[in-house]
């Protein structure tokens, strides 16, 4: 099956809402210092570019977690590839995720990550899609919300490509 790919946010909107994210971040974190835990594997091209717009100072650490493969679809078994490397106890964490959609992984993420002790834990992702929520979770910082569709682009991947995009863009199977 062949695929295409449609632009739905162009990089310098992106660029422009990240810059925001960044400013908002950095005012609720005045005076404290923020650290922000990265969903790999999409998670890390917009985790680097929020962290050089964040003020506060910034630590940082990467897990990864996975409901996907190689299917559009969440399988809703989450599975942890990668744990963190540092302890979260009494530290303010920020996970910083590509795109939420049903729910169960940050659901997840946030509940196994909060017995750990943190001061505080907040969610920011790049990417929402609300009516794919089966899960509850609190979307502490919001880039988008976008509609239901299979989107790539800026981390976001279909079977491991279209990652490098610097746009965000919509999957069409031909």
């Amino acid at each position: 099956m062949a695929e295409s790919v449609r632009v739905l946010l162009k990089e310098e909107e992106v660029d422009k809402r990240i810059q925001e994210l960044g400013e908002q971040i950095s005012r609720d974190y005045q005076g404290k210092s923020v650290h922000l835990v990265c969903v790999l594997k999409g998670g890390v091209f917009f985790m680097c570019e929020l962290a050089k717009r964040i003020t506060v100072p910034v630590t940082m650490d990467f897990m990864s977690a996975s409901s996907y493969g190689s299917s559009t679809k969440s399988s809703g078994v989450v599975k942890i590839v990668k744990d963190l490397d540092e302890p979260l106890k009494d530290r303010d964490v920020l996970i910083v995720e590509d795109i939420v959609d049903s729910g169960r992984t940050l659901s997840y993420l946030i509940k196994m990550l909060g017995d750990r002790g943190p001061a505080s834990i907040k969610l920011c992702t790049l990417l929402d899609k609300p009516e794919r929520r089966v899960t509850d979770v609190k979307v502490d910082y919001t880039g988008f919300e976008i509609p239901d569709e299979f989107v790539v682009g800026y981390g976001l991947d279909y079977d491991q490509r279209y990652r490098n995009l610097p746009y965000i863009g919509v999957v069409e199977f031909n």
